[in-house]
This record gives C-alpha cells, sequence and structure tokens, in this order.
C-alpha cells in the first residue's frame, strides 16, 4: 500500500507539473565552486525583476517555476563567494538549465565585504547552525582538527570534559543526536578514547546542526540531528593535500575524469615514537596505540539529468594497555560506512534521490588477567533504501515528500576463559514516510508544516510525528520564528564514562514503549549592523518513556527483556545567544547559553519520608547553567593570521560520597567488607571549567612546489587546572580527596602542503 501511495503522488506531480509548464518557463541548474567544482549547498538565487528566489538543497540543485514570459536577471550569492548575475531571456514552456559557477572572493585587507541577510538566509532557520570547514581546520586544536569540537563551541551545545567530543544538545545525551555522514547513520562517531571524532576535516565539504525543532524529514531521535557531507572532488583539476602533525598526519588527493570526479582522504595516528619514549619513563604507557581513517567518494555524470556516486569511510582505533604486571586491556573498535546515491531531474518541478547505505560499528574489547581471557563482541549492521523528491507546484509553495527504509541487526555476546556465557541479538525493521510543505504566502510569512510515520518491528510500534514552523520578516534585518515537533526514538545507548568503546545500543521491544518528547522554540534573529548577526533563541522539551537498563538488577539471567530497564523521564529549557561578525580583518562568534535539564528515574534521590512518591529529578553530568564561548580570528597580514578560543561553563555535576562503614568478619568474601554512602545522585558541582586556546598560522610556498602552511597552537594557555573527577582515598582518616585534572598547557605544531 505504501508503494502505491508513493507512485499515485509521484505520477500525479508528474501529471500536474507538465500541465501547469506550458504556459511559464522556469530555470534551473546546479551551483558549484568555480575552482573545485563542488556543489555549494544553501546557496542563493534569486530573480531580480520579481523578487523571487530561492536556495540550493544538499546536492546543490535549485529551481524557480512559474515564470511569465521576459528577461530576467539571475543573481547567486552564496558567503565566500562573489555575487554572480546574467541575464537570461525566458519563452512560455521553455526550461532553462543555468549551472552556476561561484567565484571565491578572496580576503582584502583594505576592504569590508558587507553580506547581505539573503546570503545567510538558510543558516538562519530556527535551531539550525552551520560551521565552516576553514574555520574548523583554523582553530586552537588538541590532537587535530576536529568537527565535534568545533561544534562545541556553538551556543545550546555542552562538552562533557577535555577528553569527550560527545554532543550534548539542549539538554540531551549523545544518543538523543542523529548523526548521518553522506546520509548513513554513523553509531559511534569518536576516536582516541573518544578525545576527538572520525570526521577528517580534509575530506568534509559541509557540516549542519538541527539543534531542535527540526523538519520532518527527519527523525528517530528525541533532540538533534547533524549531517556531514563530504567532499565530491575537484572536477577541474588534480589537487592533494599533505598535513604532518606531532599525534597525527593526513593525506588527501582529488580530481576529475571524463564522466566524473574523485576524492580519497587518509588519516593515522602518529603517536608510536612518542609512546615509545614514554615507556621509558612511566608506567603502564600502551603497548600499541593507532587509530586510521579512509574517506572516498567518486561521482559519475550519467545525464544531464542524471548524477550517480559512491561513497565510503573506514575507521579503526587499536590499542593494547597493561595495567598491572600480570593483567592487560586490549581495545579495538571502529566505523565502516557505504552510500550509493542517484539524484535525477525528473522535470522543471520535480527533483529526486535514491539512496542505498550500509553501516557497521564494532567494538571486540578483551581482557587478560592472571593468563585468563575475557571477551566482548558487540557489533550493529543497518542496512536502508531511502528516497526524497522535491515538488515545486508554483512560487508559494515546495512539498517534500520521502520514505527511509531498512533492517538494524545489534549482537552483543561475551565469553570467558574461551567459552562463550552470553549472546543476544536483535533484529528489526523500521520504516518512515514523510510529508511536509513550506508555504510562503507572502514576502513577510513562511509556513512549514510536515507530518512523519514512524514504523518499528520489535514490538510493533507505529507512531506519528507532527512538525511546524512559522518565520514572519517585518523588514530585510529583522525575523521572528518559532517551531514545534514531536519525535520518538526506538533506540538507547548505554554509555561507558571511561571509554566510548564500550559503548553499547539497545531498541524497544515488547514492553519497552519508544522514547518520546515534545520540542518548542521561539527565536529572533536580526543584522543590528552590516557585517554582524545577532540571534536569540528559547526552547523547552519534554523527554518520556526514557528508557536505559536498571542498575539495580544484579543478575540478568531468566529475567524478560522488559524487566532489564527502567524508565523514565525529563525535560530542558533554556535560552542562547549569538553574535557573529564575519567580514573586516577580525571575525568570530561570541555565544553564550543559560540551559537547565533534569532527568527522573525510580529509585534515585527518593524521599525517605516519602518512598511511593518516586525519585527527586536531578542534572545530568552535562547539565551546564551557564556556558559562554568567545572565538577570534584576525588576518595580521597576507602571510599570518591568528585565532583564539575562550570557554567558560559552569562546573559539572557530580554524585559525593559521604563516608565509609567497613563490617568485620562477614561470613562471605574477605574478612571485611565496605559499604559506601553517598548523598543525592548529582547534588554537587564541580568548579568552573575555563580555558584560553591560541592558533597562529603562517602561509607561504614549499620549494614553489605547491602551497604550504605553518600551524603554531597554545591550548590552555594560562594552564588552568580544571577538575575532571575527584578520587577518593578511604583508607586515610580523614577521608583524602584528590583532584584529577584534565589537560595541563600544550604546545602543538603542524605543517600542511596543498599542491
Amino acid at each position: 500500500m505504501t508503494k502505491h501511495l508513493l507512485l499515485f503522488i509521484f505520477i500525479s506531480a508528474l501529471t500536474l507539473s507538465t500541465a501547469l509548464a506550458q504556459n511559464t518557463g522556469s530555470i534551473n541548474g546546479y551551483i558549484t565552486d568555480s575552482r573545485s567544482g563542488e556543489t555549494l549547498i544553501s546557496a542563493n538565487v534569486a530573480i531580480l525583476e520579481l523578487n523571487r528566489g530561492t536556495s540550493t538543497n544538499t546536492s546543490g540543485y535549485y529551481s524557480i517555476t512559474n515564470l511569465p514570459t521576459g528577461t530576467y536577471t539571475i543573481v547567486a550569492s552564496y558567503i565566500g563567494y562573489r555575487q554572480f548575475e546574467q541575464e537570461v531571456e525566458l519563452e512560455a514552456g521553455e526550461t532553462v538549465r543555468l549551472n552556476i559557477d561561484m567565484i571565491p572572493d578572496g580576503l582584502e585587507l583594505e576592504t569590508v565585504v558587507v553580506e547581505s541577510e539573503a546570503e545567510r538566509e538558510e543558516q538562519r532557520n530556527i535551531g539550525r547552525a552551520q560551521i565552516s570547514t576553514e574555520l574548523i581546520k583554523d582553530l586552537p586544536s588538541v590532537v587535530e582538527p576536529d568537527v565535534f569540537r568545533s561544534i562545541q563551541l556553538l551556543p545550546g551545545v555542552a562538552a562533557a570534559s577535555d577528553f569527550s567530543s560527545g554532543l550534548y544538545i539542549r539538554g540531551g545525551g549523545p544518543d538523543q543526536t542523529l548523526i548521518l555522514l553522506d546520509e548513513t547513520t554513523v553509531y559511534n562517531p569518536s576516536h582516541f578514547f573518544g578525545f576527538f571524532s572520525t570526521f577528517n576535516p580534509d575530506a568534509v565539504k559541509d557540516v549542519r546542526l538541527y539543534k531542535g525543532g527540526y523538519p520532518a524529514e527527519y527523525g528517530g531521535r528525541l533532540g538533534s540531528v547533524l549531517t556531514v557531507f563530504n567532499k565530491d572532488g575537484n572536477r577541474n583539476e588534480f589537487q592533494g593535500s599533505v598535513s604532518l602533525g606531532l599525534l597525527a598526519s593526513r593525506a588527501s588527493i582529488e580530481g576529475p575524469y571524463s564522466r566524473g570526479s574523485y576524492f580519497l582522504a587518509v588519516r593515522r595516528s602518529t603517536l608510536e615514537p612518542l609512546l615509545a619514549g614514554l615507556r621509558r619513563t612511566t608506567d603502564n604507557i600502551p603497548d600499541k596505540f593507532y587509530f586510521y581513517d579512509i574517506n572516498g567518494k567518486i561521482n559519475f555524470d550519467a545525464t544531464g539529468n542524471d548524477r550517480l556516486s559512491l561513497a565510503f569511510y573506514s575507521g579503526n582505533d587499536n590499542v593494547e594497555v597493561p595495567i598491572q604486571d600480570d593483567a592487560s586491556i586490549g581495545l579495538n573498535y571502529g566505523n565502516q560506512t557505504v552510500s550509493g546515491k542517484w539524484r535525477r531531474i525528473f522535470s522543471d518541478r520535480v527533483f529526486g534521490s535514491f539512496t542505498a547505505t550500509g553501516s557497521r560499528y564494532f567494538s571486540e574489547p578483551e581482557f587478560e588477567i592472571a593468563g585468563t581471557p575475557f571477551e566482548q563482541n558487540n557489533e550493529i549492521y543497518d542496512f536502508s533504501l531511502k528516497g526524497d523528491f522535491e515538488y515545486l507546484p508554483n512560487d508559494k509553495h515546495t512539498i517534500s515528500t520521502g520514505f527511509w527504509t531498512g533492517n538494524l541487526m545489534l549482537r552483543y555476546s561475551d565469553s570467558f576463559d574461551g567459552r562463550e556465557t552470553f549472546n543476544s541479538r536483535i533484529e528489526t525493521q523500521y520504516l518512515s514516510l514523510y510529508a511536509q510543505d513550506r508555504w510562503r504566502p507572502t514576502d513577510q510569512w513562511i509556513f512549514e508544516g510536515g507530518l512523519r510515520m514512524n514504523a518499528f518491528s520489535e514490538g510493533s510500534y507505529l507512531r506519528l510525528d507532527p512538525r511546524l514552523s512559522v518565520e514572519y520578516r517585518p523588514t530585510s534585518r529583522f525575523r521572528l520564528q518559532g517551531a514545534y515537533g514531536r519525535y520518538h526514538q526506538f533506540l538507547t545507548l548505554i554509555t561507558n564514562e571511561a571509554f566510548s568503546g564500550f559503548d553499547i545500543w539497545l531498541t524497544t521491544d515488547e514492553g519497552v514503549p519508544p522514547a518520546y518528547g515534545d520540542q518548542f522554540v521561539l527565536g529572533a534573529k536580526t543584522i543590528p549592523f552590516d557585517g554582524y548577526g545577532f540571534d536569540a533563541e528559547i526552547y523547552y522539551r519534554t523527554m518520556r518513556d526514557l528508557f536505559e537498563l536498571d542498575p539495580f538488577v544484579s543478575d540478568a539471567s531468566g529475567l524478560d527483556y522488559q524487566e532489564l530497564f527502567r524508565f523514565g523521564e525529563g525535560y530542558a529549557y533554556g535560552f542562547e545567544l549569538f553574535l557573529e561578525k564575519q567580514t573586516g580583518r577580525l571575525g568570530g562568534f561570541i555565544g553564550y547559553t543559560f540551559g537547565i535539564t533534569r532527568r527522573q528515574f525510580p529509585g534515585f534521590n527518593v524521599d525517605l519520608s516519602n518512598p511511593e512518591a518516586g525519585g527527586r529529578y536531578y542534572p545530568p553530568k552535562y547539565d551546564r547553567t551557564h556556558d559562554l564561548n568567545l572565538v577570534l580570528n584576525y588576518k595580521i597580514n597576507d602571510r599570518w593570521s591568528a585565532n583564539s578560543v575562550f570557554s567558560f561553563a559552569t562546573g559539572q555535576a557530580y554524585t559525593e560520597p559521604q563516608g565509609r562503614t567497613q563490617f568485620a568478619n562477614v561470613p562471605w568474601g574477605v574478612n571485611t567488607r565496605n559499604t559506601f554512602t553517598v548523598g543525592n545522585i548529582n547534588n554537587s558541582r564541580l568548579p568552573s571549567y575555563h580555558r584560553l586556546d591560541f592558533a597562529f598560522a603562517r602561509e607561504g610556498t614549499f620549494f614553489n612546489w605547491g602551497e604550504a602552511e605553518w600551524q603554531f597552537q597554545l591550548i590552555n594557555a594560562y594552564s588552568r587546572r580544571n577538575i575532571w573527577f575527584y578520587n577518593y582515598d578511604f583508607d586515610e582518616n580523614p577521608v583524602q580527596r584528590d583532584e584529577v585534572a584534565l589537560l595541563p598547557i600544550l604546545p602543538s605544531i603542524s605543517y600542511t602542503v596543498n599542491f
């Protein structure tokens, strides 16, 4: 029935578009970078005479329909590129294919370039944020330039610690953010114990974050969506890049061929010499440690209306760490993804794409104590097919519809001394259908409504998610926005505090319903001065039927699946301020977040005077009342540039031990047994966190063979010893508390050659 419905919608759209096109004309095409041929996402194109316009989709495609006959001036704009203008003569029933090459606009030190509101239109939709790949590479970074570390600087996004690249967005945990790489789900996007993400900045073309209130085309998570698109490859000439660093190095190549382009990037850690030196003086240094990434994409232009692409990613971490003379830990985990996409221009009013994806996550930790091995095996396989269609019936409406269906398998097993002790295999099918309409009745008002249907075979769940957003533009420099949405999540992540490679995903099933929540967002966005942007958003969200493994279940054997879980709820609210300057020698942004998030689960923070009332709400570890980030970049001259980042955040919530009771001569185990007394869950706070980083870059040439850049960085410039956690020694009287600090002051240097 679903296939017949989609086929009916598709055929009706084609028939109607053919009838309407007989009396009017249209203009469509792709917008690309003139140097590389890379498509530009969310570039703006408009017709001056009619004051009508649109923006490119994630394929870089645009279409303007229902145009009367005449001669028009087509204008295209994109941040960092010169404005494009061209006259086009249009006849009745004619479709003009106008592919636009945008010329990058280099920074002129004596000139301040003012960008229009239209150039940032798509980037300033409600709940949406975007960060450029150039800024990701330029910012001071520990180990490597990193996508997730850069996103953590945006308002509404909290960082757990210096050692975590996890995304905690508007009060949600990492599992509440859907992460897509070339439209393929990535389940554990982390390297180096979670220190930074799996996304190689040399391979990334576009990064955009939907912090909340996101439209019906996305689903499956309660909180947010992060989409990452890798480069297609230079369509005009061969290019390459090599970057050498103290801890990791990268290389990439790209170029054209007769029918398209290709791209390949590799990254590998270069820690081995450092570790070899540390082993001579320091205990418990890993015997083995390396990670690597491989990203690739190939594009094939079949016809003027058909484009095909194949993208893949493979990443792996491998570590062996001695923890005692007769004990060691071996960690092997990683991700592989592949996606094949067919984009087709069906007509001047209908654009569509079909994408087949495959994703695998694996984690294989091994422990050996006194010659006895313990092993775990955690694997996820996700294969899917999705289709997305855009239909432009007239200049007032943009209708989108699509589906996403697939098969998800989760496998987990334990073995002890070569003998399997536990084995679990969950396989489920899922299906999502969505339809949404972006309606612009006047130049001042924009409405976008949608509905998403989610079906999940484990538990036979069917859920509907309505979405609605409204925007009012009283002037070209000011806009008011509002959004509401319901969201469902059929997966939960059981996280490990020390190492993300131990994380386990679990699904809903009979007796374990999906979590759901509502989001409400209000925003005001303006351009107070030329070259500046100021955004403010207020949000409130609920989280219901949250499910996680019950920590009070000591023995899971013999229990039904639903008896392994406990169920809770939560909420989050706050407001965000964002002031940005993108022009002139000095640029950057300042972002501030006031946020409150709370959880409630049975058995936690119980009022002993009224135990039947259930547990009190408590803040999770990533609750931050205040979060402030200041990012500045300054072009000193044509060779030197400087960047700095200052961060401040309220201290992390933690549970403080109150004391220890020791029982002697117990009838089991050792002669004495300890019982620890703790306060309410996360009822205490670590000291506030703050840190200042610097980076300086010098551009030059490498023996006239290619462009080169030195980058010098200083992390934690004033050596603030922020507290990671407290370690308590109960053998001392009084109890001794030691501070375990985060990063000290760290210098770094790297050298990059582009050829």
